[in-house]
């Protein structure tokens, strides 16, 4: 069953993959790599003006690795505004995902955060690096096949 959101995208030919809805009824899609910065542009405009949060997962060991966006439009005396569910998923041997610090400036951290645990390159990035790591860290500490060190660098609490 296609949302609105899809039923738009297939009548503008835009490439994409509906994945239906999830339990809240919010409509989610899968969207290739490389379409993700035009279609990231072209929902801004769309009116879908907000994004709520980005977060990634690793689906499963060895398998691939995925970018999940909530996007919804805010407007002014709206009660329920709409929302849409983008993943865009990645191979693990070179996890490349454009961006869209760009588009949603909301973007910057949570996007750093992906690559900080996960090691999703966001290409276009205006200050990819690690967040929570120290920059001496090896290796990606979500990733499901990540074997933790057996030592622990003991620093100061202050």
């Amino acid at each position: 069953m296609q949302g609105r959101l899809s039923v738009w995208l297939v009548k503008h030919g835009l490439v994409h993959r509906s994945l239906g809805f999830d339990y809240q009824g919010i409509e989610t899609l899968q969207i290739k790599p490389e379409d993700w910065h035009s279609i990231a542009v072209i929902l801004y405009v769309y009116g879908y003006n907000y994004l709520c949060s980005q977060c990634a997962y690793d689906v499963a060991p060895g398998g691939l690795l995925a970018s999940v966006y909530h996007l919804t439009t805010i407007e002014y005396g709206v009660d329920q505004p709409e929302e849409v569910c983008i993943k865009v998923f990645a191979p693990r041997s070179n996890p490349r995902i454009p961006s869209i610090f760009w588009v949603w400036k909301s973007a910057n951290f949570q996007e750093r955060e992906s690559y900080d645990m996960l090691g999703i390159s966001y290409e276009n990035h205006p200050r990819l690096k690690r967040i929570l790591m120290p920059k001496s860290w090896i290796g990606w500490p979500l990733r499901k096949d990540y074997t933790a060190p057996n030592f622990y660098e003991i620093q100061d609490a202050h």
